[in-house]
C-alpha cells in the first residue's frame, strides 16, 4: 500500500459573527490579540481589537470613526509601539495607538479610497527607514515616512496619456539592506509594476490580463526572491524575481487556484515557500513552491530564470462569501485569522506545517 502523505489540515478554531462589514484583519505582534477593520451600515468606520482567551474570542477594545476603513498594517511600527496604520474610504492614512484608541498621525494621502497598504522597516523586519506604501483608486502609489509629516517620500502616478488606473494592491520587497527597497503594485487592468525606490525608476512591468487583486513577495527582508500575483479570474502567477532577463523578464508559472476571484495571497512568515490563497467562493487553498534543480540557465550568454513547480497541499471552504482578509500569526506557526463578507471573523489552525 502506498503511504499517504501527512497533509496539513485547515481547522476553524473560533468563529464570531459581527454586525458590520469586515475588510481586513491583522495580528498584533507578540500578543494573543488581533484587530479587525471595516464599515458600519451607516458608513462609519470600525476598529475592533479581539483577544483569544482559552476557547473564546473577547472584544477588548472598539472604536467608531467617521469614515470606513479598507486596510491596515503593523509592518512599519516598532515592536514596542505596535501602532496600526490604516487606509480609509476617503483616502486618509492614519496611524493608531491601540492602547488609547487614538490616532497619532493623519494625512489626506489620496483623493479617493485607499485600497491597499503595506509597511516595512518595522517589527524588526527589513533594513532601513520605517515606511508605508499606499495604493488608491486615484491611480497613485505613494510611499510615506510618518516621521516626515505630511508629504510622501515617493509618488508613482500613471504617465501622461496612460489614463487613471485603480491600484488594488501594493507590497514592499528587497529591503535586505538600508539602501535597497522596491514596491510592487497591481492595477485593475491587469498591470503589475515594480518600482525601484533607490533609483526612483520603473524596474519591471507586465500584464496578467485580469484585474490584480493581490501582490506579495515571499519575504520583504531578503533580496527579491519570489512574487505571487493573484487576479479576478481564479488564477495566480508565481514569478521568480531573482533573475531578470532583458527581454523576457522574470520566469513564471500560472495556476488555476479557485473557481472565482483569488482575493489574497499570504505567505507563511516561518516558511516563505508556503502560502495561502483565498477565493471569492469562501475557499482557502494552501500551496508549497518547489524550487527547480537550477534556478538560472544561460541563453545566448545571458542569464535567464528557471521557474519551479507548485504542490497543492490542502483546501477548505470556510464561508459562503469571499474571504477578503487573512493574516498569519508571526508568533505561532499555523495560526491565522480571516475575515469575509459574511460578516464573520474566524481564527484558523493549520496543522503539520513543520512537516511539509
Amino acid at each position: 500500500q502506498p503511504v499517504k502523505m501527512d497533509k496539513p489540515q485547515i481547522i476553524t478554531h473560533l468563529e464570531k459573527g459581527m454586525n458590520h462589514t469586515l475588510y481586513d484583519c491583522k495580528w498584533i505582534p507578540r500578543s494573543a490579540r488581533f484587530v479587525t477593520l471595516g464599515s458600519h451600515p451607516r458608513g462609519t468606520g470600525a476598529i475592533n481589537v479581539f483577544e483569544i482567551n482559552q476557547r473564546e474570542l473577547q472584544l477588548v477594545k472598539e472604536c467608531e470613526t467617521p469614515t470606513s476603513f479598507k486596510c491596515g498594517t503593523f509592518a512599519a511600527s516598532s515592536l514596542q509601539a505596535r501602532n496600526l496604520a490604516t487606509g480609509d474610504f476617503k483616502g486618509k492614512l492614519s496611524v493608531w495607538d491601540l492602547e488609547n484608541m487614538k490616532s497619532t498621525f493623519d494625512v489626506d494621502a489620496h483623493s479617493e479610497i485607499i485600497n491597499a497598504i503595506d509597511g516595512v522597516g518595522g517589527l524588526g523586519i527589513g533594513e532601513g527607514a520605517p515606511e508605508l506604501v499606499t495604493g488608491s483608486r486615484d491611480g497613485a502609489v505613494k510611499v510615506w515616512d510618518v516621521r516626515q509629516k505630511d508629504a510622501p517620500v515617493a509618488c508613482m502616478v500613471p504617465e501622461e496619456g496612460e489614463g487613471k488606473r485603480d491600484c488594488w494592491s501594493v507590497a514592499f520587497g528587497d529591503a535586505y539592506n538600508s539602501e535597497e527597497r522596491c514596491v510592487c503594485a497591481g492595477y485593475d487592468n491587469g498591470d503589475v509594476k515594480m518600482f525601484d525606490l533607490r533609483t526612483m525608476s520603473l524596474k519591471w512591468e507586465t500584464n496578467v490580463k485580469n484585474g490584480v487583486c493581490c501582490v506579495e513577495f515571499d519575504r520583504k527582508d531578503i533580496p527579491k526572491n519570489k512574487l505571487v500575483v493573484s487576479s479576478l479570474e481564479g488564477k495566480f502567477k508565481v514569478f521568480d524575481v531573482r533573475t531578470q532577463h532583458p527581454k523576457s523578464g522574470f520566469a513564471s508559472l500560472s495556476e488555476n487556484a479557485h473557481k472565482s476571484t483569488v482575493w489574497l495571497v499570504r505567505h507563511l512568515p516561518q516558511n516563505r515557500d508556503l502560502f495561502m490563497t483565498t477565493g471569492g467562493s469562501g475557499s482557502l487553498s494552501l500551496w508549497k513552491y518547489e524550487y527547480p534543480p537550477k534556478r538560472v540557465k544561460e541563453e545566448d550568454g545571458v542569464s535567464k530564470g528557471v521557474i519551479g513547480s507548485l504542490q497543492y497541499l490542502q483546501n477548505s471552504t470556510i464561508s459562503t462569501q469571499p474571504v477578503c482578509g487573512l493574516d498569519w500569526s508571526p508568533d505561532k506557526l499555523g495560526l491565522c485569522v480571516t475575515v469575509s463578507f459574511d460578516q464573520a471573523l474566524r481564527v484558523l489552525i493549520v496543522t503539520k506545517l513543520n512537516r511539509v
